[in-house]
This record gives structure tokens, C-alpha cells and sequence, in this order.
């Protein structure tokens, strides 16, 4: 069993910018495919970004291309998403995914949750 813990959300004003962080509590993480999810009061899932075991792959969801950016670092268990220009819509709780894929969980499915951390874009 893998345990994901995730870390550095908060209270943003909008077009700001946060960093969160998911720890994995194996080394298995390190052939693994990661991501994040976010889910808002009253509505589903969904997807927010990917990455392969390598980095070399990456996806994201529309609404954050271009002002999100997903990374890792395997030599720390380590996966990062930095949001910047935040919006009142970015508000949600943040959820780290594992896959026990080599590519993104949006298409080798989610085998690991974190607890998820709480992001609130507001002025």
C-alpha cells in the first residue's frame, strides 16, 4: 500500500500562486504515474494533471493549461503542482493520485489517494 500525503495549500488571493506537494511513502512511487484531482462543494472530480514515472509526459486539464505546472522528483518520493494566476474557480480540495501505471491517471487509472488539502482563492 502506497500512502500519499499532500501538503502546502491555503488561502490565495486570485492571481496568486501556491505549490502543493504529495509525499509517497514507497519507492515504488518512482515507476508510478501521478496526478492531481480537485473536487468543489457539489461537484465531481476531476482531473487537473498528470505526469509519467519520467516527467517526460505530461497532461493537463483545459481550464488550468497554461497556469498550472506538474512535476516530480523521484529522488524525493516527491510530486509537485505549481499553481500560478489563481482563480475563485480554482477553489477546491486538492487530491495526489498514483497509478500503478507508468503514465498519467487520467488514462491508466487512480490506485492511490492522498487526504487531500484545501485550496481557497479568494480576496
Amino acid at each position: 500500500q502506497v500512502l500519499l500525503v499532500e501538503s502546502g495549500g491555503g488561502l490565495v488571493q486570485p492571481g496568486g500562486s501556491l505549490r502543493l506537494s504529495c509525499a509517497a511513502s514507497q519507492r515504488t512511487f518512482r515507476s508510478s504515474g501521478m496526478g492531481w484531482f480537485r473536487q468543489a462543494p457539489g461537484k465531481y472530480r476531476e482531473f487537473v494533471a498528470g505526469i509519467s514515472w519520467s516527467g517526460r509526459r505530461t497532461d493537463y486539464a483545459d481550464s488550468v493549461k497554461g497556469r498550472f505546472t506538474i512535476s516530480r522528483d523521484n529522488a524525493k518520493n516527491t510530486v509537485y503542482l505549481q499553481m500560478n494566476s489563481l482563480k475563485p474557480e480554482d477553489t477546491a480540495v486538492y487530491y495526489c493520485a498514483g497509478s500503478r501505471g507508468d503514465g498519467s491517471p487520467k488514462s491508466f487509472g487512480v490506485d492511490y489517494w492522498g487526504q487531500g488539502t484545501q485550496v481557497t482563492v479568494s480576496s
